[in-house]
C-alpha cells in the first residue's frame, strides 16, 4: 500500500507561469507564478528555504530558553518548598501550561497563520519567565507555580515550530524538514544549561537569588525569538501551502491516499509515539538533577547532565529525519521504544556518584525522545488533510504536554517513595507500550483493501 503522504501534497501541485507578486505578507508572495498559490518549482523551494532559515534562528534561541529553565525548576521549588516530593511540580506545571498554549498556538496558526501563532507563544514565555524571578526575589511559591505555568507556553512553542517547517515540505523529504527545525534547538539548548551557574553568579550580584538566573536568560531568548518570528517569516508557511492546495483543489492532501478509518489509526498512533516518549523522558529528566544533588553534585554536574540530554534529544535530528524518510516512520517509532528502555534501565543501575553513566544515560533518553517526536511528526503530518492540519497538530501537542505534566508530577512522588532507580527502570518498560500500539496499525492497514 503506499505511504501515507507520498501522494499530493501542497509541493506536489505547481504550476508554472509568469512572475507574480514580490509582496511577502501574501500567502502568494515572492513564490507565485500566475495567481494566487500556484508556484513554480524553482521558487517553491526557495520559500522553503526562507522559511528553514527563519525557523532554525529562532529555534537557536528558543532551545536556550527552554534548557535554562528546566535545568534549575525542580531545584528552585525544592528550595522553597523544602521538600523533593513535590520537586517534580515545576515540571508539570510549565508542560501543564504548555498544553494551554499548544491549544492557543495551535488555534492562532489555524486562523491567521503560523508567524502570529509562534510568535505569541514564545511572547507568552517571556512574561513567564518575568514572573518566575520576580517569585524567587519575593520568596513566592504560589507566584513561582503560575510563572510556571505561564513559562510553559515556550515549551509548546518550541514543539510547534516543527510544523511549519514540514507545511511546505516534498512528502519525501518531510522528515528532514522536521529534522532540521529539531537540530536548531541543539545550540541553544546545550549552551542554556551550561550558563545555569554563571547566570546564577550574574543574578547573585543584582540582588537575585542564584536560581533564577537561568530564568532571566529564558526570558531574554524567548522575546528574541518571538521578534525573529514576527519579523522574518514571510511569507507564512501554512499561508502558501493553504493557498497552493487551494489553487490546485488538493485540500486534502492525505485524503486520496487514506481512509477516514485509517487516518484517524494514524493520527492515534503518532498521537499515542509521542505521548509516551515524552512521558517516560520528562519523568527521568526532571529527578535526574535532584537525584544527582542528593549524591553531593553541584548545579554545574547537573546542568553538564542535563546539556548532554538536551543535545541528544536535538542533534541527531538529521539522522533521525533520513532513516524516517528512508526506513518509515513504524520502525523508527519501535527504536524509540528500544532506546527508552535501554535509558531507564542505565539510569537506575548507575551509581548515584557516576556523572559519566548519568550522562551517558540521559543522552540515550533524549536520543529515544527524538526517535519518537520525529516519527509521530511525520505520521502525524502524512495522515491530517492540510485544510485542519494545524488545528489538529495543536491538539495533538496538548497530549504531549499533558504526559509531560503527568510525567513531571508523578516522579517527585516515585522517588520520594520508591526512589529514582525504580522511576527510571518504571519509565523504561513503559515505552515498550509502543509495540502494541505499532502492530495494530501495521494490522490495520493489511486489512485494507
Amino acid at each position: 500500500m503506499k505511504r501515507p503522504g507520498s501522494g499530493t501534497d501542497a509541493t506536489d501541485s505547481m504550476a508554472d507561469g509568469p512572475e507574480g507578486s514580490e509582496d511577502p505578507d501574501r500567502p502568494d508572495g515572492p513564490c507565485s507564478s500566475g495567481g494566487p498559490g500556484v508556484f513554480d518549482v524553482p521558487d517553491a523551494a526557495q520559500t522553503q528555504r526562507r522559511v528553514l532559515r527563519v525557523l532554525v534562528a529562532s529555534q537557536v534561541l528558543s532551545g536556550a530558553g527552554l534548557a535554562a529553565g528546566v535545568t534549575v525548576g525542580a531545584l528552585l521549588a525544592q528550595k522553597m518548598l523544602g521538600s523533593t516530593s513535590l520537586a517534580g511540580l515545576p515540571s508539570a506545571l510549565f508542560t501543564a501550561g504548555s498544553a494551554l498554549a499548544a491549544v492557543a498556538v495551535g488555534r492562532i496558526s489555524q486562523a491567521r497563520g503560523r508567524r502570529p501563532g509562534l510568535a505569541a507563544g514564545y511572547l507568552t514565555g517571556a512574561v513567564g519567565s518575568a514572573g518566575v524571578i520576580t517569585a524567587a526575589i519575593l520568596d513566592s511559591p504560589v507566584l513561582l507555580f503560575m510563572a510556571l505555568f505561564v513559562y510553559g507556553a515556550g515549551s509548546a512553542t518550541n514543539l510547534q515550530a516543527r510544523y511549519a517547517g514540514a507545511d511546505l515540505a516534498h512528502p519525501g523529504h518531510r522528515a528532514r524538514a522536521v529534522s532540521t527545525v529539531l537540530v536548531a534547538t541543539t545550540l541553544g539548548g546545550v549552551a542554556g544549561p551550561n550558563l545555569a551557574a554563571p547566570t546564577g553568579n550574574l543574578a547573585e550580584s543584582a540582588g537575585i537569588p542564584a536560581l533564577a538566573g537561568p530564568f532571566v536568560l529564558s526570558g531574554a531568548a524567548y522575546a528574541l525569538a518571538a521578534l525573529v518570528l514576527a519579523v522574518r517569516l514571510r511569507p507564512d508557511p501554512l499561508l502558501v501551502a493553504r493557498a497552493l492546495a487551494q489553487a490546485q483543489k488538493a485540500d486534502t492532501a492525505a485524503g486520496d491516499v487514506l481512509d477516514p478509518h485509517e487516518r484517524r489509526g494514524g493520527v492515534v498512533l503518532g498521537a499515542l509515539v509521542m505521548v509516551l516518549t515524552q512521558l517516560v523522558m520528562v519523568a527521568i529528566m526532571t529527578m535526574t538533577p535532584v537525584h544527582m544533588h542528593d549524591h553531593g553534585h553541584g548545579t554545574a554536574a547537573s546542568g553538564l547532565v542535563i546539556a548532554i540530554h538536551i543535545g541528544a534529544m536535538y542533534l541527531p535530528s538529521p539522522l533521525t529525519g533520513r532513516l524516517v524518510d528512508r526506513h518509515g516512520p513504524m520502525k523508527i517509532a519501535a527504536a524509540s521504544g528500544l532506546t527508552l528502555l535501554a535509558a531507564g534501565t542505565l539510569a537506575a543501575t548507575a551509581p548515584g556518584d557516576s556523572v559519566a553513566l548519568l550522562a551517558l544515560a540521559l543522552g540515550l533518553l533524549g536520543l529515544g525522545w527524538n526517535f519518537g517526536l520525529v516519527s509521530g511528526t511525520v505520521i502525524i503530518n502524512d495522515t491530517v488533510p492540510l485544510a485542519t492540519r494545524a488545528k489538529t497538530q495543536g491538539t495533538v501537542d496538548v497530549s504531549i504536554a499533558i504526559a509531560g505534566a503527568t510525567g513531571g508530577l508523578s516522579s517527585g512522588l516515585v522517588v520520594a517513595a520508591a526512589g529514582y532507580p525504580v522511576l527510571a527502570l518504571t519509565g523504561g518498560v513503559l515505552a515498550l507500550a509502543v509495540f502494541p500500539a505499532i502492530a495494530a496499525t501495521a494490522a490495520t492497514r493489511a486489512d485494507s483493501p
